[in-house]
């Protein structure tokens, strides 16, 4: 969750290495972890679900290729679809989806390859 306060906390260890794009291209100054999911993939076919209190994403990696994985992606608010498209996750730069507006703030999506 992206949001500007007056006093922010500090960013989540997860987010530290993206800190500067995060702040640089949707210019929020408060960046919290409200869900997360982590997936060992094996054969570069799994599925899994991150969810927090209102929102799920589900990711259905389709298989991986020399620049990364292909994913279907599905984001649901409770059990209503916003989302669903497809997006390719590179090794070498995470993925990052601007997601609905929340409150005084800006769901981000961030997949990234470890």
């Amino acid at each position: 969750m992206a949001e500007n306060v007056a006093q922010p906390q500090p960013i989540p260890s997860e987010l530290t290495r993206i800190e500067g794009s995060l702040k640089r291209f949707f210019g929020y100054n408060q960046f919290q972890v409200i869900g997360q999911s982590q997936k060992v993939l094996k054969t570069g076919q799994e599925d899994w679900l991150a969810t927090s209190k209102f929102f799920g994403l589900h990711v259905d990696a389709r298989g991986e290729t020399q620049g990364g994985y292909v994913l279907n992606l599905k984001l649901y608010k409770e059990k209503e679809l916003l989302l669903e498209t497809k997006a390719k996750l590179s090794k070498r730069s995470p993925l990052v989806i601007k997601g609905p507006q929340v409150g005084g703030g800006q769901l981000l999506l961030v997949l990234v390859v470890q």
